[in-house]
């Protein structure tokens, strides 16, 4: 990151800093879309069942990810306001805290899988390859949380190539042990849906050993020393950390475990419906990467300007991005509309799979405009530190407005299954526009206080 004086090198730099994440973030969810996509070419019982395990690990995986995000603020507020002296120790600290969390998520898991499960009424083998699927992903937690920790230390620094390198070199190697495993080559038994599982938990070491190489090995990481002096566990950094993340973590969480109350809820439908609504879910989680790249990238420009106290500039990228972000909408739009057929055959052969999700695409046309809204606008309230509001709006929106209207739609209209997907653009609708005002409120409030300080020098 460096200062900037106007709008053309604002633009420059926030593509370059914008890129390698979109680029991170699309690589990463191919992991779960590989998983999808060859799990579906391996049977409609094997795409369902890995559906079922993605929208329960989904959340929970973003949710510790918010709370690691957190270190990305941070980072980025320090080296604003020079003051690098104290990176090494938030860096250990973070790590600690992702193992620590880790720990939480497996023993949490180890009690209440099954019976979440068992709620959820699946067809025996679907029942099977969820379960499992889950239970080799486990084995991959805690390298892929050091590996995020790892992740947001770099892209604090504005050192996006980084973590995007990361990703490519093991994108190609998740879409291989993918094929080894799903389909049983090299002589190894295939393991259908269950084998996405034990692949992707494989890359999920693999990431995180080479980040942590390259912050121990490679320049400029190598300049702030990060395990030149071990520091102990100290609860007061993880509080610090948690004060800003939990609120993150949990508006993530919120955000995404409406779509994984969703496809619980149409657990009662049958397997076609089910294998469709994944599919049209899953294509359109790849392009809300874009937004979301949009808003990571808000968090450290506005971050860093905002250590730096330049407030006025953190205001010209925060416009910036969320223009970005509605230009991203017409563009997903027209992607998901003219390919919708193409789309759908990426996934399944079974014609009346294909039709089934070819209808949800054009649900999910109307909320990637809010999504593309609302993502950036989160991402600047992160580089504000301004967390709190963001999770009760999240709360509000999201699973007070957006699941009621859904099921409503769903079991009292003629929309069925659909109704649900109608409650996902309401709710998501109703957050973006929550977002909005309390951006221009904190933006207010900021510049009140510096005119203030101005007066009072």
């Amino acid at each position: 990151m460096y200062e900037t004086t106007n709008r053309r090198q604002k633009i420059k730099l926030f593509i370059i800093i914008m890129l390698p994440i979109l680029v991170t973030q699309v690589s990463m969810n191919l992991m779960n879309f590989f998983d999808t996509v060859m799990s579906g070419q391996a049977s409609a019982v094997d795409l369902a069942g890995v559906a079922i395990g993605s929208s329960l690990w989904i959340p929970i995986l973003t949710a510790v990810n918010g709370i690691v995000l957190a270190i990305t603020p941070i980072i980025a507020q320090l080296i604003g306001a020079k003051e690098k002296k104290d990176i090494p120790q938030v860096i250990q600290q973070g790590i600690y805290l992702s193992i620590v969390l880790s720990c939480i998520i497996l023993i949490a898991g180890f009690f209440i899988l099954d019976p979440v499960l068992h709620l959820m009424s699946l067809e025996p083998d679907v029942h099977h390859v969820a379960k499992y699927y889950l239970v080799s992903l486990a084995t991959g937690i805690m390298p892929l949380f050091i590996f995020h920790t790892v992740r947001s230390f770099m892209d604090g620094l504005g050192q996006t190539r980084a973590s995007m390198i990361i990703i490519l070199i093991s994108l190609p190697i998740n879409a291989l042990l993918n094929y080894i495993f799903i389909f049983g080559k090299l002589g190894i038994p295939a393991f259908g849906g269950v084998g996405a599982g034990i692949a992707t938990s494989i890359t999920y070491w693999i990431v995180s050993i080479i980040s942590l190489y390259m912050i121990h090995r490679v320049a400029p990481f190598t300049s702030y020393q990060i395990f030149q002096v071990r520091f102990k566990p100290q609860i007061s950094y993880w509080l610090s950390q948690l004060k800003i993340g939990l609120p993150i973590g949990l508006a993530m969480f919120f955000e995404t475990s409406i779509f994984s109350a969703v496809t619980i809820m149409m657990s009662v439908y049958d397997t076609n419906t089910i294998a469709a609504h994944q599919a049209a879910m899953n294509f359109a989680g790849l392009l809300y990467m874009l937004p979301l790249s949009v808003g990571m990238a808000l968090t450290i420009a506005v971050g860093f300007e905002i250590g730096a106290k330049r407030f006025k500039d953190a205001r010209s990228y925060t416009y910036l991005g969320i223009t970005g972000g509605i230009l991203i909408a017409v563009f997903t739009g027209i992607i998901l509309f003219v390919f919708d057929g193409a789309v759908a055959r990426l996934y399944h052969t079974n014609p009346e799979v294909i039709t089934l999700t070819k209808q949800f695409i054009l649900f999910a046309i109307f909320y990637q405009l809010a999504d593309a809204i609302g993502a950036p606008i989160q991402g600047a309230l992160r580089g504000y530190k301004d967390v709190n509001v963001t999770l009760v709006l999240a709360l509000i929106s999201y699973w007070l407005i957006g699941l009621p209207v859904g099921y409503l739609f769903a079991n009292y209209t003629d929309f069925d299954a659909f109704g649900y997907w109608i409650g996902i653009i309401v709710g998501l609708s109703a957050g973006a526009a929550a977002l909005l005002f309390r951006l221009l409120y904190i933006q207010r409030k900021v510049k009140v206080k510096q005119n203030y300080q101005m007066k009072r020098s």
